[in-house]
């Protein structure tokens, strides 16, 4: 691994952030895992894949490392996203399924080091491509790439829908994107919700500013939309993709048009 963070730069308007698909975890952390963590089951697995190509113009920032190292989809101050609910925490002691992870849980330290050597150096990587974009363009969209396997009862009830859209309840990108973007993903063949149980992470909201012309938007796919099946050794399908990214395509798409015609 060359370093935390890796960086493609377009001259569009949208940034794709990819916060969880890195399966790095240092030496040190993997000895302190136990066999449960070291499957590392909470990867968003392929999804760098699956997205790579649909925008030529978009820019992509993508963390190397694994959100067992520290998760850089949560609020660096270990502030909850979903008061009340189950979730995982900045460095997260649990899987989605609520099993322990650690043979040696990680102390203060071990949280304050993994914060300033891969979340801080993720966020400041994001931060200035999208102040690049913005600058070019007067517009930034921050379109946060997820997936998550479809029944996890752990963290939500049922069936995920294939397509969850977060925006925090309209409050981090502007009402034309929010609507574009779910109305797309509405007109497609897969289920579609909009600010259902995923609402959008840390990183949506933290950088969702509408009236500074940075918006964000979360989407979280479900993994039965275009892996094979949704557990080890989680296999890329070989057909259902290509049927997801001429969906994704048009989303970004209208999400790109719609941005350029909000730019001041």
């Amino acid at each position: 691994m060359s370093g935390p963070v890796e960086i493609a730069r377009g001259d569009g308007p949208i940034v794709l952030g990819l916060p969880h698909t890195g399966i790095h975890v240092p030496l040190a952390v993997e000895a302190k895992l136990n066999a449960r963590g070291r499957e590392l089951a909470d990867t968003d697995w392929q999804i760098h894949t699956l997205y790579e190509g649909l925008l030529p113009n978009a820019t992509t920032v993508r963390a190397t490392f694994h959100r067992y190292v520290i998760d850089a989809n949560r609020d660096p101050a270990g502030v909850s996203l979903y008061p009340g609910q189950n979730t995982t925490t900045l460095v997260p002691l649990t899987d989605f399924d609520g099993h322990d992870i650690w043979d040696i849980a990680p102390t203060e330290k071990d949280i304050f080091e993994r914060r300033e050597t891969f979340h801080a150096p993720y966020h400041a990587a994001l931060q200035l491509e999208l102040e690049r974009v913005r600058s070019i363009h007067g517009i930034a969209v921050l379109y946060d790439c997820h997936s998550i396997r479809s029944h996890i009862p752990f963290l939500f009830e049922g069936i995920l829908p294939d397509m969850n859209i977060g925006t925090n309840n309209g409050e981090t990108c502007a009402p034309s994107i929010e609507a574009i973007a779910h109305e797309f993903a509405a007109s497609s063949p897969y289920s579609t919700v909009l600010n259902g149980r995923f609402k959008g992470g840390w990183t949506t909201r933290h950088y969702g500013r509408p009236a500074e012309g940075l918006h964000a938007i979360q989407m979280e796919l479900a993994q039965s939309t275009y892996l094979k099946a949704e557990n080890p050794p989680w296999k890329y399908d070989t057909e259902k993709p290509s049927r997801l990214r001429r969906w994704l395509k048009d989303i970004l798409e209208a999400i790109q048009d719609t941005a350029l015609e909000l730019a001041p």
